[in-house]
């Protein structure tokens, strides 16, 4: 059972993570200072011990100088592995620092995912999806391009079943206590310092056919050789003929290996450059392998790195051992022995070839399992952090919408007025009229992002939510095309005809709209704004529309069943105005754009009598 968390608990948590990371990276560094005098030491010792000893001839210094090296060696391995934990304890430093940072809404420090934006999308340009202060930036712990892409994904395109969300509910609640594991997922893939387009490099590389097995003249060539060799040798040892053909058998293996040398320095540099971004993956691979979850999403992605008997850390670790003895090539005693004797040179790399052949399938199931749990992690990091969010209940009854204090998750905690929101029926439509700055379009995004996360499986900012999972859309921040000649008003016109054609198309939408037909005069944009909504009350349609128009106000009238009037009023006292930025019952009663403009000393011509 998890232990009671509040913001509290979750900050000295991470503090004290942090605090303990730090220590441990000290005590890494004075031992990679240690062992690095030590090797120095043991240098200096061989080099000095050969000098010394130079008179006694090879027997003696020979073993003065292998005593050095031998420690020598084993301890470049072990600093090796301790310069690795001390860029992965860094990691783990930067991600409790990060994580600090972020409850306080600072999040510079974490990808925006600036390139997903999209001013075409149906709903995440007006959201402030992607991009500088984003949600994405807010939610997003990724560490490998999988994981960020399945996220991105996953906002751009969340779930529309109930069955689904509650199982990516499920997982989502079974990750958030286990912030060592998150943490750990994470500080791995940080390790890795490659390029953001090396997954995708990698999966390209996996459906590539293989050059040297598909030759028939190299699989020939790989018997031809080995055989010579023993079919000459045992000729020559029964002494039926002479030892020349064997030489000569050798050094064709070899001069045919040497012909092949750069075709076989690019297979091995290109492989050696995958296996380098599939090590990266392999300790992610192995503690998902470790994990014995009980959620099925989070059950079902683990057993995707299971590849018949073999799971895919120990394939890939497979594949290593296959390289280490390519590199054998790299010593010239043995490349010569090896390929002349055997043309081991072209057998190993179609072993290595055969690998890729049988895993290649497999490849692009492992990066999507390990992209899935790094999608999955960031939700989980989003429900530690905000431990008074809730997971809303999704239901199968349309349409549902239903939210008691509910806030922006990006406004501060301090400042962050919560309203709430009452929809349980088909059609349905909210109406808000109001004041400039006085709330409406910052509770529309509230509602379009908690709706959001409701149908990603993430919790939301709110006491308590009910939903119908239907496709949002939106339009609050349509723009001028330069490139396409394209107005604002034919812009907006656009969206408003996809948004109809949808519905008329038996697509479940639940919509939001500021300002409907901003682009066009006044008598035109009451007549077309009276029309729309009536259109979408016929179609059955569920949505929010913002306007100052309160005109609009009067489609409650004649719609009392399917339509309720909201408002955001301003208060003016003492020549000062007031925002409660509460939502209440009804039609707006204030405006005050003439009492800014006044208060900022533009000039306001009186009216007079006619």
């Amino acid at each position: 059972m998890e232990p009671h968390r509040t913001l509290q608990t979750v900050l000295a948590d991470y503090q004290q993570r942090k605090a303990n990371h730090e220590q441990h990276l000290s005590r890494i560094q004075q031992r990679i200072y240690r062992i690095g005098t030590i090797r120095l030491l043991l240098f200096v010792a061989a080099i000095a011990g050969a000098i010394y000893f130079r008179h006694e001839g090879w027997t003696v210094v020979v073993p003065v100088i292998v005593v050095c090296l031998v420690p020598f060696l084993i301890l470049m391995k072990v600093h090796d592995r301790l310069f690795y934990d001390k860029d992965y304890t860094q990691q783990l430093i930067d991600i409790n620092a990060n994580e600090l940072a972020g409850l306080d809404y600072r999040t510079d420090c974490f990808d925006g995912g600036k390139d997903f934006q999209d001013p075409a999308h149906p709903y995440s340009y007006d959201l402030d999806l992607f991009g500088d202060r984003s949600l994405f930036q807010y939610i997003n712990r990724t560490s490998t391009y999988f994981g960020r892409q399945r996220l991105a994904g996953w906002f751009a395109r969340p779930l529309d079943r109930k069955a689904d969300i509650e199982q990516r509910q499920d997982a989502v609640r079974e990750l958030t206590p286990l912030l060592d594991f998150r943490q750990q997922f994470q500080a791995t893939g940080m390790v890795y310092k490659g390029k953001l387009s090396d997954g995708e490099n990698l999966l390209h590389w996996a459906e590539s056919v293989t050059e040297f097995r598909h030759s028939r003249l190299l699989t020939f060539a790989t018997y031809l050789f080995p055989g010579l060799n023993a079919l000459f040798f045992i000729l020559g040892m029964a002494g039926w003929t002479s030892w020349h053909w064997l030489t000569g058998s050798f050094i064709l293996s070899v001069v045919t290996s040497i012909a092949l040398q750069k075709r076989i320095s690019l297979f091995q540099m290109s492989y050696e450059d995958k296996l380098a971004i599939l090590g990266s993956y392999v300790r992610q691979m192995k503690l998902m392998e470790a994990l014995r979850p009980q959620s099925t999403v989070l059950a079902t992605c683990c057993r995707r790195l299971q590849t018949g008997e073999t799971p895919a850390s120990e394939a890939i670790r497979q594949l290593s051992k296959e390289m280490n003895a390519l590199n054998q090539r790299n010593n010239i005693l043995a490349y010569i022995l090896l390929n002349g004797f055997l043309f081991w040179e072209v057998r190993q790399v179609m072993r290595i070839e055969r690998w890729k052949e049988q895993y290649a399938g497999s490849l692009p199931v492992w990066l999507d399992a390990i992209g899935e749990m790094d999608a999955l992690c960031s939700l989980a990091a989003f429900a530690y952090n905000h431990p008074d969010y809730t997971f809303p209940v999704p239901t199968e009854t349309p349409f549902t919408l239903s939210a008691e204090r509910m806030g922006h998750p990006l406004i501060h905690r301090d400042r962050c007025v919560r309203n709430d929101i009452r929809m349980e029926k088909r059609p349905y439509f909210i109406i808000i009229t109001g004041a400039n700055m006085a709330g409406k379009s910052t509770y529309l995004r509230t509602v379009g992002v908690n709706y959001l996360l409701a149908c990603m499986g993430a919790p939301v900012c709110a006491e308590r939510m009910t939903f119908y999972p239907a496709h949002l859309v939106t339009s609050l921040r349509t723009t001028d095309s330069l490139n396409d000649n394209e107005s604002y008003f034919f812009a907006e016109l656009k969206r408003l005809k996809g948004i109809i054609d949808r519905l008329n198309a038996g697509e479940e939408l639940f919509i939001i709209l500021d300002e409907i037909l901003k682009g066009t005069n006044s008598v035109d944009k009451q007549k077309g704004s009276l029309s729309l909504i009536k259109q979408f009350i016929r179609l059955q349609a569920n949505g929010i529309i913002a306007t100052h128009d309160l005109q609009l106000g009067t489609l409650a009238e004649l719609y009392p069943d399917h339509i309720r009037n909201y408002r955001f009023e301003a208060s003016i006292s003492n020549n000062e105005l007031t925002f409660s930025y509460r939502m209440q019952e009804g039609v707006a009663q204030n405006m005050n754009a003439c009492f800014l403009m006044q208060k900022m000393g533009i000039y306001m011509e009186e009216e007079t009598a006619g």
